[in-house]
């Protein structure tokens, strides 16, 4: 008897031990991943198949989305139908505010990938004349932060002007076709716009774009951290390698938008890709946008903005620097 009690003592402490968290869970079949015409490497990586490549011996497969903004990327992650998405680090840091439990771990650029566009015929010369007018905008992105920004700096709010909520292609659509008087833009849309359509630029500011960050979800985080730093891996392989070879980035962003070299040109030159790690730089930047947001009435009053990018940004997965 006292031989049974000890053995089915030994199994419990043994099944413990097993469903102990932080124990590693089993594979996923497979890991979704988005890519978007705004995350340039993302369309390397998915066109060279590396992450496939360094999965291949654990047998996971993997499934790509498209994210039309920053908006669509967290609403994917938040409904749970991607594991890691493209966003702007201050679109990120509203959701998370929001409830959505996401994680920033990896810098894949540092953009001025917005601006405010109008035609040349609108007399719109800067924030101030947004007054009254028609904007195109995609709510919850960075061209929409950008813009109550920029509102803020005139004086104004969202409630001062007519905000149209389109999608970021159907913005350009828009302002071309005469529907809206301005629209927060977005490369290379925005660029598409400036080359092909005549828009002009009347309001830019590159240190009020936030950075181009990749968000995790975080119990796949929490679960699969494994996982995690080797999408890290294969995004750092993408991203030296687009940096080498600018002209099959080039290539990458024309087969996928099917643009003119000229507008991906454009966007190219206004795209950092040489800051991959999560630090200082991208939480001054991320955090004076949320404050921002906050004066604006956008992030509640109570929020610790300062806190809540704490919690957001995740640097344990950092590429090692490069010499």
């Amino acid at each position: 008897m006292p031989h049974r009690r000890t053995l089915l003592s030994a199994l419990a402490g043994a099944l413990c031990l097993w469903a102990a968290p932080g124990a590693r869970a089993a594979d996923p079949a497979e890991i979704r991943l988005d890519w978007a015409t705004y995350n340039p490497v993302s369309l390397v990586l998915k066109e060279k198949g590396f992450l496939e490549e360094a999965l291949k011996p654990r047998g996971i497969k993997v499934r790509w989305t498209q994210s039309l903004g920053s908006n669509k990327a967290l609403e994917f992650l938040n409904g749970g139908a991607i594991d890691v998405g493209s966003s702007a680090g201050a679109a990120a840091l509203l959701a998370r505010i929001n409830g959505n439990p996401v994680k920033v771990v990896y810098a894949y650029s540092r953009p001025e990938w917005t601006a405010l566009v109008t035609r040349k015929d609108t007399g719109i010369t800067g924030p101030a004349d947004l007054k009254g007018k028609r904007v195109a905008v995609t709510r919850g992105t960075d061209p929409h932060i950008f813009l109550i920004r920029a509102l803020q700096a005139a004086g104004l709010t969202e409630k001062d002007a007519k905000l149209v909520l389109l999608q970021h292609p159907d913005g350009r659509t828009a302002l071309e076709r005469g529907d809206v008087d301005a629209w927060a833009g977005l490369d290379p849309m925005m660029a598409a716009s400036e080359v092909e359509g005549g828009a002009v630029l009347f309001h830019r500011d590159a240190s009020a774009n936030t950075w181009g960050v990749l968000d995790v979800r975080e119990a796949f985080l929490k679960e699969h951290p494994d996982l995690v730093k080797t999408v890290i891996a294969a995004y750092e392989q993408a991203r030296t390698f687009a940096v080498a070879h600018p002209d099959a980035l080039k290539s990458a962003l024309v087969n996928a938008t099917k643009l003119p070299e000229a507008v991906i040109a454009k966007q190219i030159e206004r795209t950092d890709l040489s800051q991959p790690a999560i630090g200082p730089a991208q939480a001054d930047s991320i955090r004076a946008a949320g404050l921002a947001l906050q004066q604006a009435g956008v992030i509640p009053a109570g929020t610790d903005v300062a806190a809540a990018v704490d919690g957001l940004l995740d640097p344990q997965f950092n590429p090692a620097p490069t010499r």
